[in-house]
């Protein structure tokens, strides 16, 4: 096998109104394009949909949607969002 490192980060706010207080700040560190996944369509019938795009709307960054991804995606889909994203 090749050596190679793998850092996968995770920062994780909870509490109410984590998304608003927190993502602002995190956003400053990264581009100005976002790639919004999710599975089904469950986040935009409870509303955390829309809170996250409005931040990242009021952010000035571009949303990207890339709906329908399913748990541990296949190598083709997660390239499908790399093209989405560029």
């Amino acid at each position: 096998m090749n050596s190679f490192t793998f850092t996968y980060p995770t920062k994780v706010y909870f509490g109410e109104n984590a998304a608003k207080d927190n993502l602002p700040q995190e956003l400053k560190k990264y581009g100005n394009t976002v790639l919004l996944t999710y599975g089904g369509g469950a986040i935009k019938k409870n509303g955390i949909y829309d809170e996250i795009v409005s931040i990242l709307n009021e952010c000035g960054k571009r949303v990207v949607e890339f709906g329908g991804i399913m748990s541990n995606p296949t190598y083709k889909k997660v390239c499908e969002g790399i093209a989405l994203a560029k």
